[in-house]
């Protein structure tokens, strides 16, 4: 036999790690991230803008830049962030911004019309 029985009490109790007990997927450390949590908004927010402004063909240069922009503050924004709610958003934002753009250089891109 490879296992040997062991006398009752003489294993000691697991140890828990102390975290907050919320139960929820995006939970955060407690602490305030000011510079991260404003990313995230500025990324959903051109995203919004670009995904929008894609769907009109005429508002290519505004849906590109604001995608373009959207990609490079999400990108900078998944890098220093901290918490599993803020990558979420962060990820929503990004891909709203990517089809935004993608749709935007389609349409005409970054200086369609404007460079000839």
């Amino acid at each position: 036999m490879a296992q040997t029985l062991r006398p009752a009490g003489s294993r000691p109790a697991p140890r828990r790690a102390a975290r907050p007990a919320t139960g929820s997927l995006f939970a955060t450390d407690g602490r305030p991230h000011p510079r991260q949590e404003a990313l995230m908004v500025v990324t959903g927010v051109l995203g919004i803008l670009a995904f929008v402004t894609a769907m009109f063909h005429g508002l290519h240069l505004l849906s590109s830049w604001a995608g373009l922009i959207g990609i490079l503050t999400g990108a900078y924004g998944q890098y220093i962030s901290k918490t599993t709610w803020q990558r979420f958003g962060l990820i929503m934002g990004l891909g709203a911004s990517a089809v935004g753009f993608f749709l935007g250089m389609a349409h005409g891109g970054l200086f369609g019309g404007v460079i000839t």
